[in-house]
C-alpha cells in the first residue's frame, strides 16, 4: 500500500469521508429510535417515500446490502404493515416493494436530518463545484468498488 505521508490532503479527504460517514450514520439511528425503527428501516422508508416502488434487487443495491439481508428487513417490515410486495405487471418474476398508507404516514412523520443536511450543504455549492464533485465520488467509488470486489475477505 502507497504511503500518503507527502500527501497530507488524502488523510484530511479520508478523515472527512469517515466523519461525514459516522455522523450520518449516528443521526439515521437517533432518528430511527424515535419511530421505533432500525437505521435500515428508516433508510427503507424514506427511499420509498422518494422513489416508489423498487425491486429486492434495485433496493439491495441502493442500500448496499445484499438480497437475503433486505429481505429480511422487508418481511419485519411488512409484518408491521408498513411495506407491501407486489409482482410486477411488466414481469412476473420481480416482485416489487412499496410502502402502505401506514408507511406513506409514517414517512411523512420523519424528517431525516442527515440527509437534508447534506443536501443542503451540496446545494450551496456553486454548480461547477457540485458537478466536479461528483465527477470525482464516482471516480472515488469506482476504485472502491474494485478494490472490494477483488478482496479475498469479501
Amino acid at each position: 500500500m502507497a504511503s500518503h505521508a507527502d500527501e497530507p490532503n488524502v488523510d484530511a479527504i479520508v478523515e472527512t469521508l469517515v466523519y461525514l460517514y459516522t455522523e450520518s450514520r449516528r443521526l439515521t439511528k437517533a432518528k430511527a429510535r424515535e419511530f421505533g425503527l432500525t437505521g435500515p428501516q428508516l433508510t427503507v422508508i424514506k427511499m420509498l417515500d422518494q422513489l416508489g416502488k423498487l425491486s429486492l434487487s434495485s433496493l439491495s443495491s441502493r442500500i448496499q446490502a445484499r438480497n437475503s439481508t433486505v429481505t429480511g428487513i422487508i418481511d419485519r417490515m411488512e409484518r408491521e404493515g408498513w411495506v407491501q410486495r407486489e409482482r410486477s405487471t411488466k414481469d412476473r418474476r420481480i416482485v416489487l416493494i412499496k410502502l402502505t398508507d401506514q408507511g406513506k404516514k409514517l414517512a411523512g412523520e420523519i424528517e431525516v436530518e442527515p440527509m437534508e443536511i447534506f443536501r443542503d450543504g451540496l446545494a450551496s455549492l456553486p454548480t461547477d463545484d457540485l458537478s466536479e464533485l461528483f465527477r470525482i465520488l464516482g471516480v472515488l467509488q469506482a476504485h472502491v468498488r474494485k478494490a472490494v470486489k477483488d478482496s479475498p475477505d469479501v
